[in-house]
C-alpha cells in the first residue's frame, strides 16, 4: 500500500512538473509572439511621418505638395514647408537618383495618392515607380526630392547646387524650375537703391 501511494505521488509529481515546464514554455511562445506583434504595431523609422523625422525617412499614405514663400519667390514645399526639388539629369518622369545620390537627395515618397496644398495644380501631380519599387512624388513630370542639408523649414540650401552630375533646383508652381541662384538667408539687393559709386 505504502508503495503505491508514493508511486502514484510521485507520477502525480512528474505529471505537475510537465504541466509547468510545458506552461513556461507557452508562456514564453505567447510573449515572444506578443512582443513580435507589439512590434509590427510600431511605425518603423522609415514609415514615420512625425515632424522629427527627417525627409528620408518619411514616408506618408498621402503626401502634400503645397507652396510657400521664399527668397527665390513662391516655391514647392511639402505639408510640413520642407522644400523641393528637381534634378536636371531627370529628362524623363522617371527618377535617375539612387544609392548614394538618394542618401543625399531623398526622394519624396508616398504609399497612396499625393495631395494638392494650397497653391498647386492638382492636375500636375503624380507618381512614378522607382527601382526599389516605390512610389515617388512628381510635379509637372519632374521626381520630387528634398535635400539632406536643408536642416529646417524654409531652408534651400541646395538651390543650384551641382551634384551627381547635374544641377539641383526649387520649383515653382507651374512646376517650372526656379534659376535664381539666391539662397536662403542670403540678403539680396534691392534694385530700387542705388549702387555705391555710381554718383560718378
Amino acid at each position: 500500500m505504502g508503495n503505491h501511494w508514493r508511486t502514484a505521488s510521485a507520477a502525480i509529481a512528474v505529471g505537475l512538473f510537465a504541466a509547468a515546464v510545458c506552461g513556461c514554455s507557452n508562456s514564453s511562445g505567447t510573449k515572444s509572439a506578443a512582443s513580435k506583434s507589439a512590434g509590427a504595431s510600431i511605425p518603423t523609422a522609415s514609415e514615420s511621418s512625425s515632424p522629427s523625422a527627417s525627409p528620408s525617412e518619411s514616408v506618408s499614405a498621402s503626401a502634400t505638395v503645397a507652396s510657400a514663400s521664399s527668397p527665390l519667390g513662391t516655391i514647392l514645399v511639402d505639408g510640413k514647408g520642407r522644400t523641393l526639388y528637381l534634378w536636371e539629369a531627370d529628362t524623363t518622369s522617371r527618377s535617375t537618383c539612387s544609392g548614394e545620390c538618394a542618401k543625399e537627395w531623398p526622394p519624396m515618397i508616398v504609399s497612396g495618392e499625393p495631395v494638392a496644398g494650397e497653391g498647386v495644380k492638382a492636375g500636375l501631380l503624380g507618381t512614378t515607380k522607382r527601382s526599389d519599387g516605390s512610389r515617388e512624388v512628381t510635379y509637372n513630370g519632374h521626381p520630387l526630392y528634398y535635400f539632406a542639408d536643408d536642416k529646417k523649414v524654409g531652408d534651400i540650401n541646395g538651390q543650384k547646387v551641382n551634384d551627381s552630375g547635374a544641377e539641383w533646383y526649387v520649383l515653382d508652381t507651374s512646376g517650372n524650375k526656379v534659376t535664381d541662384s539666391a539662397k536662403s538667408g542670403t540678403p539680396q539687393p534691392n534694385p530700387a537703391q542705388p549702387t555705391s559709386g555710381g554718383g560718378h
